[in-house]
């Protein structure tokens, strides 16, 4: 029993030794490992996750990220093309692509930071002060990019004295931030895959003159919205009288020719009537004529040979 004791323990001991004095040490998939000796680089960067070796004491294992990091900037005050101060908040994403230059050049993440500080901050700078505010803000010369009313789906570009056309745009104005800012940082050992604007604030002096400018181009789209719902309607309403009066039309004359094809029928009626028994056709047209023409307030005063009193005088006799 003391002997298994003795084999397990002893296996554990130098593995405890062997971490303890640092020749063993460990890299998981995050990581890559530049050794150092007495503070100098020797040979070249570790990748390949799991258990490596080096000298006790006098080597020491330097720990960096391979995942994708994030940089934020400091909000700085940037004058534009046309002289308007705005605050300008930048953030980006990179990666360490070169550890061994990057321990040389930038030694840790706070430098690392410290230098992107410098180049995109100044990469930014270079960008919006030699474009016009609105290329930062915006980015196609579209004023709403949802809920657009057109007529058949359109969509309407305004370019006017006052709405300020851009030509860049906020989105392409990034991407040339990245492109400039790309081609310092290698020299760090760094890859940048990304810059965006955060978020761009305007000083108080700049505020009030948007905020005019933002009002009087929504005021110029919807009253460019409103004519064109208002030629729109004018359009529907034209065809709809148009449709109507076609539609009135048609059912006038389908109605006079029934009204002809009706009257010519019941003309026929009546002659036909006539035609079989004259006295009693002349006598049913009189009984017409005395429901139409006499009632119960109506008083006439006929003498004894009127034909509209015959039929009254003989009715005893009938």
């Amino acid at each position: 029993m003391n002997k298994l004791i003795y084999i397990i323990a002893v296996p554990a001991v130098l593995v405890v030794i062997l971490f303890a004095s640092g020749v063993a040490y460990t890299i998981d998939e995050t990581q890559q490992v530049v050794i150092t000796q007495f503070g100098q680089p020797i040979g070249s960067p570790l990748r390949d996750a799991g258990l490596h070796f080096k000298m006790p004491f006098i080597q020491q294992a330097n720990y960096f990220e391979k995942r994708v990091m994030q940089w934020d900037g400091k909000s700085n005050q940037i004058p534009t093309k046309d002289k308007r101060y705005i605050w300008v908040d930048t953030t980006a994403r990179w990666k360490i692509v070169d550890a061994l230059r990057f321990l040389q050049s930038v030694t840790n993440e706070t430098g690392a930071h410290a230098r992107l500080d410098d180049v995109i901050d100044s990469a930014t700078r270079d960008f919006v002060t030699s474009h016009n505010l609105v290329e930062a803000v915006r980015n196609t010369n579209r004023l709403m990019e949802d809920g657009v009313i057109a007529a058949a789906g359109d969509e309407f570009v305004f370019f006017d004295d006052d709405i300020e056309r851009i030509s860049v745009g906020r989105e392409n104005l990034t991407r040339q931030i990245l492109v400039q800012a790309s081609q310092i940082v290698p020299q760090y050992g760094i890859e940048l895959i990304d810059v965006r604007i955060k978020r761009i604030n305007y000083v108080k002096e700049v505020q009030e003159r948007v905020y005019e400018r933002m009002i009087s181009e929504r005021k110029r789209a919807a009253e460019q919205y409103r004519s064109e719902g208002q030629g729109r309607r004018a359009e529907i309403q034209g065809q709809t009288i148009k449709e109507l009066d076609q539609i009135s039309s048609e059912a006038y004359r389908i109605a006079e020719e029934k009204k002809g094809e009706a009257d010519a029928e019941a003309t026929k009626i009546y002659a036909d009537a006539y035609n079989n028994d004259p006295e009693f056709y002349g006598f049913l047209k009189t009984l017409e004529t005395y429901k139409d023409t006499i009632d119960k307030d109506t008083s006439i005063i006929l003498s004894t040979d009127s034909e509209y009193y015959e039929y009254l005088k003989d009715i005893n006799k009938k």
